[in-house]
């Protein structure tokens, strides 16, 4: 009879002011695409040059067709070029997934929260992975720095607004 009273019911009644816990478990991630081009070696250089490296970073989610489960992909470029020169070193390409449970994140939330956290719990797979493929292509491996995935999301939301506000005044001025 007194665990009833001390223990608040287990159906969150007494406490409604509560949201509920959010939940999120990786289920799977996998390579969906990958690909590393030598270049260099196959001009037949060796490669003793300072490198230039581009990071191009692009993230895509959806909605799968069982219940609370997302797909979040994360596309990696990565161009290396010759500082001296500008000639290619190698290009790699990554598409790495991962699928997620997602449980009791609000509607309005679950965009960012599908591409900011998730990619989070992805990065230091992928940032792995690309160190070893480089490493394995024949180049020093290439540690990834630490990506800001709350920036990334705001400029992507910026440029879209932006891009959207551009094509609004020209459709507005052809119906005029």
């Amino acid at each position: 009879m007194s665990d009833t009273s001390t223990n608040p019911p287990e159906n969150g009644a007494a406490a409604p002011e509560q949201t509920p816990q959010i939940k999120m478990n990786v289920l799977a991630q996998y390579i969906r695409d990958m690909s590393f081009e030598n270049i260099l070696a196959q001009k037949g250089s060796s490669g003793n040059a300072q490198p230039d490296v581009q990071v191009q970073v692009n993230l895509d989610a959806k909605k799968r067709q069982t219940e609370h489960q997302y797909e979040v992909v994360m596309k990696l470029k990565v161009d290396s070029k010759a500082k001296e020169s500008g000639d290619q070193l190698f290009l790699m390409e990554i598409d790495y997934a991962g699928i997620f449970h997602i449980e009791n994140v609000p509607e309005n939330q679950l965009h960012p929260f599908l591409l900011i956290e998730c990619p989070r719990m992805l990065f230091p797979f992928v940032r792995r992975i690309v160190a070893d493929l480089s490493r394995d292509g024949g180049f020093p491996p290439l540690n990834l720095e630490t990506i800001d995935f709350v920036q990334l999301y705001r400029s992507e939301i910026q440029r879209r607004q932006q891009a959207q506000a551009a094509t609004q005044p020209t459709e507005t001025q052809g119906q005029a």
